[in-house]
């Protein structure tokens, strides 16, 4: 029997990760809020590694409980500059703050992945991409941003690293896919160790 795999996001980014690995996969938003899950957590030390896990495993379990049998992947990302976690920015200008307060230093991508079937995480991996981005001229950032358009509101460090965002770095230490936005070797091992995929 084929095990019914979903992945709890409308990212065409992660859907397409699992198309090309050959997981055949169907999307299913989660209903979270991810900014009331958040303030629920409050003023608890948490790490961005924790958050990233708390909100993908949130959004696999919401999707889980309404599919029930089904494998949900739920994904998030979180990136951290020095203890400051940033969130996707809301328009243009906050888009271009973003980058200007990247500039020339190193922030963290922390995806994190969980997989959920009837309500209940079953298991989760979070992966951790260190990004150098070089000093970047306030006439770029805005000629660089004009060019890629608002696509990159998508992003949590607004730049796809797959396009023209891969200009704006010096340096990269991490897997590809957990900068792209999720860590898929594991996921791959772990579906492959449950019998959800041919291995």
């Amino acid at each position: 029997m084929t095990t019914r795999i979903i992945l709890a996001s409308a990212s065409p980014f992660r859907l397409a990760m699992l198309h090309n690995a050959g997981i055949e996969t169907e999307a299913n938003p989660s209903r979270i809020d991810e900014r009331a899950v958040e303030e629920a957590i409050g003023d608890a030390a948490i790490s961005p590694e924790n958050l990233a896990w708390i909100l993908a495993e949130a959004k696999a379990e919401e999707v889980s409980e309404r599919f029930p049998g089904a494998l949900v992947i739920g994904s998030d990302q979180t990136l951290s500059l020095g203890d400051e976690v940033l969130h996707k920015a809301s328009d243009m200008e906050e888009a271009r703050r973003r980058l200007l307060k990247l500039s020339g230093k190193t922030h963290h991508l922390n995806s994190a992945v969980v997989l959920a079937r009837d309500g209940k995480a079953l298991w989760g991996h979070v992966s951790v991409a260190r990004m150098t981005m070089r000093k970047l001229d306030p006439g770029f950032v805005g000629r660089y941003l004009s060019r890629v358009g608002d696509q990159v509101l998508r992003s949590v460090g607004v730049y796809q690293i797959e396009g023209e965002g891969i200009q704006l770095f010096d340096a990269i230490e991490g897997d590809h896919f957990t900068i792209v936005g999720m860590p898929l070797l594991e996921l791959i091992a772990e579906l492959r160790r449950l019998g959800a995929i041919d291995g």
